[in-house]
């Protein structure tokens, strides 16, 4: 199973490619880390984020697509374009979860990553979309409790 973790933030969606078969994991390398929120409000600037969003998961054979949920409100809340970005994530062929912090933290409790981060050769910036996919992964291993 191929996971695509996906955190939106600051105006962009970072990546993190997880591969995960019989228990192991592995990280796989992506053409493109991050992709810009599209400018403006045009339907087509929409259209173009989705397209190459689905083009990418097309190109790696992504499985499945977890996103960080974002607060609605409050000082942390994400913005109507993050929003529409994430509903365009959601609309590609592979199936999208969105999982909370909070259920994100509790698998990763239940089960560590048994390598360090630095091991793992992501960038820094890619921890929290690294952390929703091995949170995904988790989840479909050991089914809900």
């Amino acid at each position: 199973m191929r996971v695509l973790g996906a955190e939106i933030k600051g105006g962009e969606a970072v990546f993190c490619l997880l591969a995960m078969e019989d228990g192991l994991f592995e990280v796989l390398s992506l053409r493109q880390l991050s992709m810009p929120m599209p400018k403006g409000e045009s339907t087509e600037a929409l259209r173009k984020f989705h397209f190459a969003f689905g083009k990418l998961t097309e190109d790696y054979h992504v499985d499945h697509i977890a996103i960080i949920e974002r607060p609605t409100k409050g000082k942390f809340a994400g913005s109507g374009d993050t929003f529409k970005m994430e509903a365009a994530m959601q609309l590609v062929q592979a199936g999208a979860t969105v999982m909370h912090p909070t259920e994100i933290k509790e698998w990763i409790k239940r089960n560590p990553v048994q390598a360090g981060f630095d091991e793992l050769g992501l960038k820094k910036f890619q921890k929290q979309a690294f952390d929703v996919a091995y949170a995904y992964c988790q989840s479909q291993l050991y089914g809900e409790e």
